[in-house]
C-alpha cells in the first residue's frame, strides 16, 4: 500500500492505495467523487477527464500515486459552493449540450481546459479539441454550441452538420 496526498477541488485529501490504483478509482472509490466517470477503461472516451496541476488528463490512464502532491480539479469542483453552475456548465444547460449526461463531466472538464488555453476558439478548434471525448447521444452539435457560447461568442450562425 502507498500513502497518497493531494489537493482535490481545493481540499487536502489523503488515502492508502495499491500501486496499481488509477486516479479515477481513487477519486470515485476512496473519495466518493463519482462525477468523474469510467466509460471505456481504455482512455478513448474522455468521460474521466480531470485537471491535474491545471492540465486536462484522462484519469483512467494515471496512477493515483502519480498524482501525489498534485492539485486535482474534478467536475464536483466546477460549480460555486452554493451550487451555482459555472459558465461552461450553464452553457451546456442553456444549449442542451447533454442528453444522458454520462459524457458531460469529461466534456465540461475538456472544455474548461480548451478555454483556458484558447479563450476564443473556432468551431473547428472545439471539434478538434474534443476529438478524445465520445458522446453517444447528441452528435456533438449542441456540445460545440455550448462551448462556443461559454467562450462568449455568438452561436446563432453555427449550422447543424
Amino acid at each position: 500500500m502507498t500513502q497518497v496526498n493531494m489537493t482535490v477541488n481545493g481540499k487536502a485529501v489523503s488515502g492508502e492505495v495499491e500501486g496499481r490504483t488509477l486516479l479515477v478509482q481513487f477519486l470515485r472509490e476512496n473519495l466518493g467523487m463519482t462525477g468523474t466517470h469510467v466509460g471505456c477503461d481504455t482512455s478513448q472516451c474522455g468521460a474521466c477527464v480531470v485537471h491535474v496541476n491545471g492540465e486536462a488528463v484522462k484519469s483512467c490512464t494515471m496512477l493515483a500515486a502519480e498524482a501525489g502532491g498534485a492539485d486535482v480539479a474534478t467536475i464536483e469542483g466546477q460549480a460555486a459552493p452554493d451550487g451555482t453552475l459555472n459558465t461552461i456548465q450553464q452553457a451546456f444547460q442553456d444549449h442542451h449540450g447533454l442528453q444522458c449526461g454520462f459524457c458531460t463531466p469529461g466534456m465540461v472538464m475538456s472544455a474548461a481546459a480548451l478555454l483556458k488555453d484558447n479563450p476564443k476558439p473556432s468551431v473547428e478548434d472545439v471539434r478538434h479539441y474534443l476529438d478524445g471525448n465520445i458522446c453517444r447521444c447528441t452528435g456533438y452539435h449542441n456540445i460545440v454550441k455550448a462551448i462556443m457560447a461559454a467562450s462568449g461568442q455568438d452561436v446563432s450562425a453555427i449550422a447543424a452538420e
